[in-house]
């Protein structure tokens, strides 16, 4: 196998991985309205769901950099599957006996999955190939991580949040065989899904055993941390990853109940065109809506949120070959903050479609802040993946904020809170667009 021929079959390879890390990531959005009404949370409460989640890649991302270096990255993203089956298993027994621990203890070591391979597989995908073209192939390959998190909406809104969920008061006022049959109901309901991903992930793992992947960053860096942390557009990076992840989880978490909260569910379906919208994407997973729960009608158009990230980084992976990839972070961040102001002082469809229009203009962040901070730090790679995955761990502590301003100020003062994140990213891509690489 040639060089090149090499190189576009691990670039296929590994765009799986993000496609799947993608999908599960946002499959996870559709379980915490759910678990609110479960468990009678309040919404600070309820994010502890995306807190358990992203609080692995505090904890584990720095160990597995350090893990992969030992064993190798191939082994490391088999690990990293493995380790993902084994989270989606435990929804099983945590649907079954309704343990709201249990569902974290799930999510966090799925996630810690996930981070093994974000780990391995971002900085991978930066170096199949030429260092000009960096930006743009990751943009690539996030682009098909934004294809799962575009299906991923309407597979939770259309089999996890589709029923109705009774309360604690209603469920004791059944008789005993009933409320067996609802609480077998409720955790089918929750357990397919997880076990059917959990079978899917172990036959890729099966795939990259018996598959080869080159050798490009090296398994034995002598690059330190304490050297990493003095690349100072790194550390930026790094802040810029935090910021950008938690602003948009936030908005992806609390977007149904940001719908209920402006009453959006009577406009929808008193409007032929929002209904004959969601009626297609129904039909597409041959599924109806007839009886189903608001909220699932509500889910149903959250997809458009992460479907506009996935078509803009296609436009993305354009952009950033054409133009400075600091110019079009920048411009793009700038346009999210304005689409979350109309979304907050308008109301009604303006409002429900501004806010839905972010995911187009989060497209490119990720993979853009990534290229950005690695580029020119040579042997540091590593470490500096390694960093930079730690800070998705803005995905718990964000919206955890978010949730307990919502609980105490509603959901405009929250979002304000959401454009300062934003606002960093903004001078960030500024600080970078006079070049198009950063050498240090």
């Amino acid at each position: 196998m040639t060089e090149s021929k090499s190189y576009r079959y691990s670039f296929i390879l590994l765009t799986t991985l993000f496609f799947l890390w993608g999908f599960i990531t946002v499959l996870v959005d559709s379980l915490v309205p759910r678990l609110k009404e479960l468990f009678t949370l309040s919404y600070s409460q309820a994010i502890l769901v995306q807190f358990a989640f992203f609080g692995a890649y505090l904890l584990l991302s720095i160990p597995a950099s350090f893990v992969l270096s030992k064993i190798g990255y191939k082994r490391g993203i088999i690990l990293g599957l493995i380790t993902m089956a084994l989270g989606c298993l435990l929804f099983y027994p945590a649907a079954s006996y309704r343990i709201f621990g249990i569902f974290l203890l799930a999510y966090f070591i799925l996630a810690g999955g996930i981070t093994i391979l974000q780990v391995a597989a971002n900085p991978f995908v930066a170096l199949l190939g030429s260092e000009e073209g960096a930006s743009s192939r990751l943009n690539l390959s996030q682009a098909f991580n934004s294809l799962g998190t575009a299906i991923a909406p309407a597979i939770g809104a259309l089999f996890i949040l589709s029923d109705k969920i009774k309360s604690k008061e209603e469920i004791a006022s059944l008789s005993e065989t009933a409320q067996q049959t609802y609480l077998t109901t409720e955790a089918s309901a929750v357990q397919k899904p997880f076990l059917g991903l959990a079978l899917f992930i172990l036959c890729i793992a099966v795939f990259f055993f018996f598959s080869k992947l080159p050798k490009l960053i090296s398994e034995k860096s002598t690059g330190t941390y304490k050297n990493a942390f003095k690349q100072r557009n790194l550390m930026l990076g790094v802040l810029g990853i935090f910021f950008y992840v938690g602003a948009e989880v936030s908005i992806g978490s609390f977007l149904v109940n940001y719908f209920q909260e402006m009453n959006m569910i009577s406009l929808i379906r008193e409007n032929d065109s929002m209904m004959g919208i969601a009626n297609v994407i129904a039909k597409i997973f041959n599924k109806s809506l007839v009886g189903a729960d608001d909220k699932a009608l509500l889910g149903i158009f959250v997809i458009f949120y992460w479907s506009g990230a996935m078509f803009g980084r296609f436009v993305g992976s354009y952009l950033t070959r054409i133009m400075s990839p600091g110019k079009v972070l920048s411009i793009f961040a700038s346009i999210a903050i304005a689409l979350i102001l109309i979304s907050i002082s308008s109301t009604g469809l303006l409002s429900m479609w501004s806010i839905l229009a972010v995911g187009l203009f989060n497209s490119i962040m990720f993979p853009t802040i990534f290229t950005l901070a690695i580029d020119g730090i040579g042997d540091l790679k590593p470490q500096g993946s390694g960093l930079l995955c730690t800070a998705i761990v803005g995905g718990a502590f964000i919206p955890l904020a978010c949730g307990s301003l919502i609980d105490a100020s509603g959901f405009a003062v929250a979002f304000i809170f959401v454009t300062l994140c934003y606002g960093y990213i903004v001078y960030y891509g500024i600080r970078n667009s006079s070049r198009s690489f950063v050498v240090s």
